[in-house]
């Protein structure tokens, strides 16, 4: 029996960068999936090419087929919860016979927590700095939740001195307050590990921020580390995530989702209708038409 494609599912970014990382990683997936005769593709939900609907027909060209979708997010934010979601609707709708099972984000995992570790390492050399991870943010909760746990379990069994969290967008501390806040509390070495999987414009963004406040304070000795990037280890990741939603053996956290429950501030998103993005490469008229 040929086993369902894999179809990846990313953000997309106007970082060219970015754009060839995430090509890369695909291939990657592809040769590794091909021992089991999977096919792969993957696709953007806005901002770059090729967008979701092209990977779907690329992926169901021969045969309507259910196919297993893996969103490439680190965490369960908007994006992975929602939007995705909404696209791989659309896509239903537009391929009669074509079904979806879904994947859930990539993190946290211990995977990614090492990959962090070692990009520490690359530039942290023989010491233990104080680190200082960097995620997305989100107006998601528990998604900034999930990038503070992955800090804490990047610290436990680790000699650095501390371990704090910061966000570039959506959310406090800010790049500027989590250097500040390691500054305070004694930190003179401090490496902070952008957690991101590909290049991009927040990635750099971080590289910006992190280099005015090094500026301002040259007492310190402050370092970027590199984002995760395409390498085997996530390429492993994405396929066991697909293994997973292949058997019904999908682990959601939804205890604290707040399209689920009416957590403090956030109560008008339970139950909130999901629409997919505007793709600029994608017919938005092409509802009912194979494309």
């Amino acid at each position: 029996m040929t086993a369902p494609p894999l179809l990846l599912a990313a953000h997309g970014t106007t970082d060219q960068a970015g754009v060839d990382a995430f090509a890369a990683l695909t291939a990657r997936v592809g040769k590794l999936a091909a021992a089991d005769g999977t096919r792969v593709a993957g696709g953007f939900i806005e901002l770059s090419p090729p967008p979701l609907r092209d990977a779907v027909g690329l992926l169901t060209r021969t045969s309507p087929a259910r196919l297993v979708a893996v969103p490439l997010m680190l965490s369960a934010a908007g994006h992975a919860k929602g939007d995705i979601p909404a696209a791989l609707a659309r896509e239903q709708a537009r391929r009669p016979g074509v079904s979806f099972s879904y994947g859930r984000p990539l993190g946290p995992h211990p995977a990614l927590i090492d990959l962090l570790a070692a990009r520490i390492a690359a530039v942290a050399g023989d010491t233990s700095p104080a680190v200082l991870v960097v995620g997305r943010g989100s107006t998601d909760p528990d998604a900034n939740a999930d990038v503070v746990k992955t800090a804490r379990l990047l610290w436990e069994g680790r000699d650095y001195p501390l371990a704090e969290t910061a966000f570039v967008s959506l959310a406090r501390p800010g790049v500027t307050e989590g250097l500040e806040r390691c500054r305070l509390l004694g930190a003179r070495r401090i490496v902070v590990a952008r957690y991101f999987l590909f290049p991009g414009v927040l990635p750099d963004r971080v590289a910006e921020q992190v280099a005015a406040y090094a500026a301002a304070h040259p007492e310190l000795d402050i370092s970027c580390a590199d984002v995760l990037g395409d390498c085997d280890e996530i390429a492993a990741l994405v396929c066991e995530r697909y293994r997973e939603a292949l058997s019904g053996d999908i682990r959601m956290n939804c205890d604290v989702c707040v399209y689920r429950i009416a957590m403090p501030g956030f109560e008008h998103r339970v139950g909130a209708p999901q629409h997919p993005h505007d793709h600029p490469h994608d017919d938005v008229h092409a509802h009912g038409r194979n494309q």
